[in-house]
């Protein structure tokens, strides 16, 4: 009997030889691997190493130990989480939040990119763009000091509800608890929309005219127009960022909570992420926050596997991922 175990198998190259093609096409290449190195660094340091200290959650961790010294406590700090009434309750705020803005936010770029597109090229449309784009440059400090004067009991917002009849006197809005998840989602709209057009008209970019075209000679508007064509070519980049989006529901913007929250709206604005940072930098609760950072990190995957399915089923089996 031939022994073949020592043979390669047909039309597949030796390991050796593939090891060395691929440093071989390495070198070619260079340039271009060069500008990719820097961010597979940057995801080594601190993506994969930091996933080592995930330990700190099944272990009581103080500043004074270290990863190995600390006692385990095993699933102590996650029953903890489960009798943690403020827990919940920034959950809830979490959701409240994340899911005006998947309501309203996710649609809006969606319509803003719409009517760009459609307006003919010129001044005004590269004027709509920029004023679109620019919130976006601009920090959560220097966004949340404006809209923090403009709804203080003197600001703008205050006197235009003044002058509409629709304040009997001024009062600082963002004081005002019950109004929060509102502020939060369309100053985040404000911030966000114009940028989030961006992939959309990239993609409009690239239909046929001669769609469009075909359209008008059969009669159909605008409206069937952008229904028709517009939207069913704009499907894929639609369901991608709808699993982006529904994936990062437990993860509210840090920033805009640090900036607009204060102690008249905390009940309200306490998100996840605030409640993680509070509980570890500023309590030294490391063990407690890095427990709850990977209890969210769990959901968010599910979450992101369970739309991925829901989209594909949606979209004739076709993954966008």
């Amino acid at each position: 009997m031939v022994n073949t175990e020592r043979w390669p198998t047909p039309g597949k190259k030796p390991v050796g030889r593939r090891i060395r093609d691929f440093w071989v096409d390495f070198g070619r290449q260079w340039g271009l691997q060069s500008m990719v190195l820097p961010g597979i660094l940057f995801m080594i340091v601190f993506n994969f190493i930091p996933i080592y200290g995930l330990a700190i959650a099944f272990k009581r961790y103080t500043v004074i130990d270290t990863l190995d010294s600390a006692p385990w406590v095993g699933w102590e700090n996650f029953k903890i989480i489960l009798e943690d009434r403020y827990f919940w309750d920034a959950v809830v705020n979490t959701l409240g939040i994340s899911f005006l803005k998947l309501a309203i936010g996710f649609v809006i770029p969606i319509i803003l990119a719409i009517m760009i597109y459609e307006v003919p090229a010129g001044r005004f449309k590269k004027a709509v763009q920029t004023l679109s784009y620019l919130p976006h440059f601009l920090s959560w400090i220097v966004l949340g000091g404006m809209l923090i004067t403009w709804m203080s009991t003197t600001g703008l917002f205050n006197q235009l509800l003044l002058d509409l009849g629709l304040l009997s006197k001024p009062q600082n809005i963002l004081l005002d608890a019950g109004k929060y998840w509102w502020i939060a989602t369309l100053s985040d709209i404000w911030k966000e929309a114009g940028w989030g057009t961006i992939l959309y008209l990239a993609i409009m970019s690239k239909i046929d005219p001669t769609y469009y075209e075909a359209a008008k000679i059969d009669g159909a508007s605008r409206i069937r127009q952008i229904w028709h064509i517009t939207i069913p070519n704009m499907k894929m980049m639609i369901g991608l960022n709808l699993i982006l989006t529904i994936s990062g529901l437990f993860g509210s913007n840090l920033d805009q909570t640090l900036v607009l929250m204060n102690s008249q709206n905390r009940e309200k604005a306490e998100v996840i992420n605030s409640y993680v940072y509070r509980m570890g930098m500023t309590q030294g609760d490391f063990s407690y926050a890095t427990a709850v950072g990977l209890g969210v990190s769990i959901v968010s995957v599910i979450l992101l596997v369970a739309a991925n399915k829901i989209t594909s089923k949606l979209n004739d089996n076709q993954s966008v991922l």
